[in-house]
């Protein structure tokens, strides 16, 4: 197999994924690069030859320098999907891939902002443009209000205003194209309302997107993060700042108030609750906190050791 024609199989397979199964352009150019470790992984050993114990040394090498578990199990999903794919045109008789899984690593929680960071993030913020205030504002307040991903905010049309404004929701397309309706609050509304009011000083006449940039086009995901991270330095926050940051916040003060994990789940789109179910451990910390901060006999436990267990069930 000349080296022509594994180019073009790998692309190939990636349009294949693109089409068929809707995976995000993201997801696409993760699996190109994980696919390209593969072929300098493998060096001068057809694919064909491949055998589980070359996979199990590629892996093992990768993790000793440094790739952590989550990237090794995308990147044996890559592998795996693409032997599969070789499989059914009869480029390969086995997948060597089969069987292995990456090897653990530590699940690192989502870091969201205390109910007090988030209520600074959003206060009123003098800027030069009045405009891109409005904007800026309306976005992070709908971020915080809908649990929304920075994609879907990004891809909203001013069509939407209609029924935030009328029903309190908005449609959103998350991945892989599925849609969900998610409940918009009342300072969102309020603030969609001033940016509605003031976007032609910065939309184009034909522009359909509802949050633009100063060029009068719909706004890039580049340029929201670097607003947010903007804002929050400029009123002082103690930490960086992210659009998903806002996504983990929401989800974190819903959970903490309602305690509901299936509803939160559907706000937030995913596909598997296990997803959400980590917003419970975030839950768990913040409660670990007030505890050492206000029980009597907190200070029996050791320094840091606030959303440790202790062995009670």
């Amino acid at each position: 197999m000349t080296a022509a024609t594994v180019a073009a199989d790998i692309s190939a397979y990636l349009s294949e994924l693109a089409a068929q199964r809707r995976v995000s352009p993201h997801t696409v150019s993760n699996y190109r690069r994980d696919l390209e470790k593969l072929l300098i992984a493998k060096g001068g050993i057809p694919f064909a030859g491949l055998q589980v114990h070359h996979i199990r040394r590629f892996v093992a090498q990768m993790h000793g320098r440094g790739l952590s578990g989550r990237s090794l199990a995308r990147l044996l999903s890559a592998w795996r999907g693409f032997f599969a794919w070789l499989g059914e045109r009869g480029r390969v008789e086995a997948n060597p891939c089969d069987g292995i899984k990456a090897p653990k690593s530590a699940r690192l929680l989502p870091k969201a902002l205390s109910v007090d960071e988030t209520a600074r993030l959003l206060a009123p913020l003098d800027d030069d443009d009045p405009a891109q205030a409005a904007r800026d504002l309306a976005m992070f307040e709908l971020f915080y209000s809908s649990g929304l991903r920075l994609a879907e905010l990004v891809a909203l049309d001013c069509a939407a205003l209609g029924a935030i404004a009328e029903e309190g929701e908005v449609r959103v397309l998350g991945k892989r194209d599925k849609a969900r309706l998610v409940p918009v609050g009342g300072k969102a509304r309020e603030a969609l309302a001033a940016w509605a009011a003031l976007r032609g000083e910065l939309a184009g006449p034909d522009e359909k997107a509802l949050f633009v940039g100063r060029r009068g086009r719909r706004i890039s995901p580049r340029m929201v993060e670097s607003r947010l991270t903007r804002r929050a330095l400029l009123l002082g926050l103690p930490t960086h700042v992210h659009p998903h940051m806002l996504r983990h916040s929401f989800a974190s003060h819903l959970l903490q108030s309602s305690g509901d994990l299936r509803a939160v789940q559907e706000m937030l789109g995913h596909a598997s609750i296990a997803s959400t179910q980590v917003y419970t451990h975030l839950d768990f910390q913040h409660l670990a906190k007030v505890y050492d901060s206000a029980h009597p006999r907190a200070k029996r436990r050791g320094p840091g050791a606030a959303g440790k267990n202790d062995g009670v069930n």
